[in-house]
């Protein structure tokens, strides 16, 4: 028993490294198509998101990341609000948010608000950019760049070189 236990204090240890992964490729890819990003913004329900937001913060080397605290869809509002007055360079969308993740509502709503005021959304996965985010990659996109040239242009980014229009 005395065995497993270092196995699994390591494992845990490592799981964020693990997952910090998943970001990487997107900000890469984000700071080669958007080189003048330098502040990103997550909307999602922190609590309930701390692994996911670590992971994301652990990814961002080199970039300031503001995190908008959301409990429910009713924050919505609250949370446009303040990016507004914040003004981040994109925003970044957890997949796995229960309140503003791909494929909720809020996210949809997040996407639309920010591409009008020349925001763009970058997402993990291949729903995040069917539902209007500008840049995806990572492993909900089977690794590959894609992107969603008419949100791009909505938002006034470049569409990354190589990626996949949907």
């Amino acid at each position: 028993m005395s065995m497993l236990r270092p196995a699994f204090v390591f494992l845990a240890l490592a799981a964020p490294a693990l997952v910090a992964g998943d970001y990487d490729a997107m900000f890469s890819a984000m700071k080669k198509s958007w080189p003048q990003c330098e502040t990103v913004a997550v909307v999602c329900d922190a609590n309930g998101s701390k692994a996911s937001l670590a992971a994301l913060t652990g990814a961002a080397a080199g970039l300031k990341v503001i995190v908008v605290d959301v409990k429910g869809p009713q924050d919505m509002g609250k949370a446009i609000g303040t990016l507004s007055g914040r003004k981040p360079d994109a925003i970044v969308l957890l997949a796995g948010d229960h309140v503003a993740g791909d494929g909720s509502s809020a996210a949809s709503f997040l996407i639309q608000r920010m591409a009008g005021i020349k925001i763009p959304t970058a997402a993990t996965t291949e729903a995040g950019v069917k539902q209007g985010a500008a840049l995806g990659i990572g492993p909900g996109t089977g690794g590959k760049l894609m992107s969603n040239a008419k949100v791009a242009a909505v938002a006034g980014v470049a569409v990354p070189a190589g990626a996949t229009q949907l």
